[in-house]
């Protein structure tokens, strides 16, 4: 080792020691006679001394050519400081350098590799290899190598058994778009990226492996946000013999061990919810738990009074915001507009503020006596100094605007508080959704989601009135995980398919092997996946999952450092057999 120490670890009872340091010149500091270098690696940060008169002259002419981010090896031996610093570790000691060389210089970088850079984002995501050097970013990835290593302690105490599945695989027609890659030696035929192991999981349960896990990298084409990229990792899981209450203790297990070894934090009720009621209470199939305002419906109370834009709608629904009936006609002409961006689309917000003397003032007071809003009142449990948000429209986008909403509220009255964690289950969802453009139904979750047992009937007289055996876990409003019970009895997924428009050749030109496979003593089994990424972002107090990747990709699903993706090069396409227009 060219080192004996990291620059984090020595402490004062290693004064008078010489050792050898090697990092990162992270700032120099020239006082003339007195020189001093902070130098960095990834464990910490120790001050380097440089005097004259006890440093020779070329040692200080060479320590004052040092800059920033030169790597370099110090010799020296360990001394007090005089002036300590409380804020670094190893603020009681510094080294009083006796050797200096430098490894290798450093061009000026573009941006300050400090806590607080000064670098944009494009600029960071251009040169990720210097953004790395810095504490938060570091601090991230190691965050996601802790949870990556209590994930795997947990699920191995579990006698869960790491199995690796194929990343060449076959293209489905059901879910996201698939990333494919080209066949050399089967021209005109293609692979595609895993979007998940779904299959190969399914495979290995119909194997015997009893209970598996993957900690797995997965690919969807699709568009890009702050909890999307295109390439991402998931803990991916699946046990036999098993109902969904089994599931649901055993992952319920694994969010607590994360939770306790990695943050210290003991995660005790985790509560469980059905999809109709988190839409109908908050307007989302991922709520955030942390606070109230659950949805109230006025619709007897609202409607027939003569207002024209309650009465022509399909749903009028409020929430109560405790203690901000104080609320300034410029706060609440705030919320009028939050609620009319685009990206929402509502038309209009009506208030009503409930007075502290027992009195009622809204924007539709033309409409509705002081009677009719405190029968609102009434409805919402509200107390004096509440205020009353009520919006209307078509249910559905009316449920969502008002779940937008009520996050806003959340936010600025300071309920959701990253270091707040709550967790839930979210159960019993469509197995179906309608989809217009198609006229078909299609898998809410995927094609192989088994329907609860009580509605398997249903599945051809109503199927959009199935509901899946299926859980989502949802943390801080965020869906960090989600599975089911699936489909082991080939008569039973055929029917699904039929159901999803599938003919019988597609369905056996598609998912043939699976089918196969449940003729040869398939168990009944179920699983899980959780998205890594969004855990660790989630434990790490972060809504951007690219702040816990080491090499992520940008909105545009680009990698700005290396320039990917970019062009073929003609002779790699000719050996593919692929002309491009």
């Amino acid at each position: 080792m060219l080192r004996t120490h990291t620059c984090g670890e020595l402490r004062i009872n290693n004064v008078n020691q010489d050792i050898v340091l090697c990092g990162w010149v992270q700032r120099v500091r020239d006082k003339g006679s007195v020189l001093w270098v902070d130098l960095r690696d990834r464990y910490g940060l120790t001050q380097l001394i440089f005097e004259e008169g006890v440093a020779d002259a070329e040692l200080m002419q060479r320590a004052a050519k040092l800059g920033r981010e030169f790597v370099i090896k110090a010799s020296g031996q360990v001394v007090e400081r005089i002036s300590k610093n409380d804020k670094i570790s190893t603020g009681d000691i510094e080294i009083r350098v006796k050797s200096l060389e430098v490894l290798n210089p450093s061009k000026v970088p573009p941006f300050t590799i400090d806590d607080n850079t000064d670098g944009g984002d494009d600029l960071r995501m251009r040169y990720r290899y210097l953004d790395l050097r810095r504490n938060p970013v570091r601090k991230n990835l190691q965050l996601r190598h802790k949870m990556m290593q209590e994930t795997r302690t947990y699920l191995d105490r579990q006698e869960f058994i790491e199995v690796e599945t194929p990343v060449l695989i076959k293209s489905t027609p059901e879910g996201a778009r698939d990333f494919v890659v080209p066949s050399r030696m089967n021209e005109g035929e293609f692979y595609a990226l895993p979007q998940s192991p779904q299959t190969f999981k399914q495979l290995l349960m119909v194997s015997g492996f009893d209970r598996y896990f993957q900690i797995v990298k997965c690919f969807r084409d699709e568009d890009l946000r702050a909890d999307r990229q295109p390439e991402f990792t998931q803990i991916d899981c699946e046990m036999t013999f098993v109902e969904r209450e089994d599931i649901l203790t055993t992952f319920e297990g694994m969010v607590r061990h994360l939770f306790k070894t990695v943050k210290g934090i003991e995660i005790r009720d985790i509560d469980r919810m059905s999809y109709d009621d988190a839409m109908q209470l908050y307007g989302s199939d991922k709520p955030d738990t942390r606070f109230g305002m659950q949805f109230v419906e006025l619709n007897a109370l609202a409607q027939g009074k003569g207002f024209n834009v309650f009465d022509s709608s399909e749903l009028v629904v409020g929430l109560c915001a405790e203690g901000c009936a104080t609320y300034s006609r410029k706060q609440l002409d705030a919320l009028t507009e939050f609620v009319k961006k685009p990206q929402i689309g509502a038309k209009g917000l009506v208030y009503v503020k409930c007075n502290d003397d027992g009195s009622y003032k809204s924007s539709v007071d033309k409409f509705y006596s002081q009677e009719n809003l405190a029968a609102w009142a009434e409805a919402f449990n509200a107390k004096r100094g509440d205020l009353l948000l009520v919006m209307s429209g078509e249910a559905d986008h009316t449920r969502k605007a008002l779940s937008e909403l009520r996050l806003h509220m959340g936010s600025e009255l300071d309920f959701r508080k990253p270091d707040d964690y709550k967790a839930l289950w979210v159960l019993d969802f469509p197995l179906l959704e309608w989809d217009e453009d198609t006229q078909r139904f299609h898998a809410m979750h995927h094609p192989f989601t088994s329907p609860i047992p009580a509605d398997l009937d249903k599945l051809e007289s109503d199927p959009g009135k199935v509901k899946a055996n299926a859980y989502d876990m949802v943390i801080n409003g965020v869906e960090v995980g989600g599975g089911s019970i699936r489909i082991h009895d080939r008569a039973v997924q055929q029917r699904m398919f039929t159901q999803l428009g599938f003919s019988e050749d597609e369905a056996k030109r598609q998912f043939g092997f699976l089918m196969d496979a449940f003729e040869y003593g398939a168990p009944p089994h179920g699983g899980i996946a959780f998205g890594f990424d969004r855990l660790c972002s989630l434990f790490g107090g972060s809504e951007s999952i690219r702040d816990f990747i080491a090499f992520p990709k940008n909105n545009s699903g680009r990698d700005v450092m290396i320039d990917s993706p970019s062009p073929i090069d003609q002779v790699q396409l000719n050996e593919l057999g692929i002309k491009l227009k």
